[in-house]
């Protein structure tokens, strides 16, 4: 069973994320073991300050290294002090997540997330902790509990026993570098708009090629970044055969 701690300062967010995602299959499933952290705990002094102004001067907070660092043994020790303990922190500044980084993500067993706040967090923490940063696109937002719980999501659920269906996530977008096919479902006619008849057919290899044709004229159309990179692996798969 994998062990993932989040430390956050607001975990009443993550946890109605948890209710109401896939994540909580995952620990029903008993395919995780997920605590939250209350950063504000381990705040500092009676009003539990958990951040303050940077040195050098600027605007806005930073999020301060001792409370982090107390959170932080307070996940090792419900993980279970493993040396083997990947913590991630969402930032600007880190890698693209993408679906091979879900991939990556997936296999590790214990993990530690680190929800930032305000300009981020002291680099002291990064410096000494953190694994790796990751980011979920090139925009800022208010915080890191809503990256880290996308990260998460699109980890687990491709982590076995957390789907009823593994296969369903295995032909999600961007397995094989491509964009999904369209799906369908009852009424066959919806304001005059018909199923395609090659889905009732029954026909399953004319079924198979009518996806994978959707497949690639949605990426070609839509993501002509993903086409690209799509044609270049498949060209170099058949130089290999």
């Amino acid at each position: 069973m994998k062990k993932i701690a989040i430390i956050t300062p607001v975990p009443d967010v993550i946890e109605i994320l948890i209710k109401n995602s896939i994540i909580r299959k995952s620990i029903h499933n008993k395919v995780a073991e997920i605590q939250t952290i209350d950063l504000r705990e381990h705040g500092i002094g009676n009003y539990k300050q958990i951040d303050d102004t940077p040195f050098g001067g600027g605007d806005g907070m930073i999020m301060m290294a001792e409370p982090l660092i107390s959170a932080i043994g307070c996940a090792f020790d419900f993980i279970g002090n493993s040396k083997n303990v990947n913590i991630i922190y969402p930032s600007p500044q880190g890698l693209l997540w993408n679906q091979n980084a879900a991939e990556k993500v997936s296999g590790l067993d214990n993990i530690i997330f680190i929800c930032g706040h305000y300009k981020g967090i002291d680099e002291r923490i990064i410096e000494k902790y953190v694994t790796i940063e990751y980011s979920v696109g090139d925009f800022i937002m208010t915080s890191g509990e809503i990256p880290a719980m996308m990260m998460l999501d699109s980890a687990l659920r491709l982590v076995p026993g957390t789907l009823n269906n593994l296969n369903s996530a295995l032909s999600d977008t961007f397995t094989l570098g491509l964009l999904d096919h369209p799906h369908y479902t009852q009424p066959r006619i919806v304001n005059g708009i018909k199923v395609p008849n090659v889905l009732l057919s029954g026909h399953h290899e004319n079924i198979s090629n009518w996806r994978m044709a959707q497949r690639e004229n949605r990426t070609k159309n839509k993501r002509n970044d993903l086409w690209k990179k799509y044609l270049k692996m498949r060209d170099l798969e058949n130089n290999n055969e």
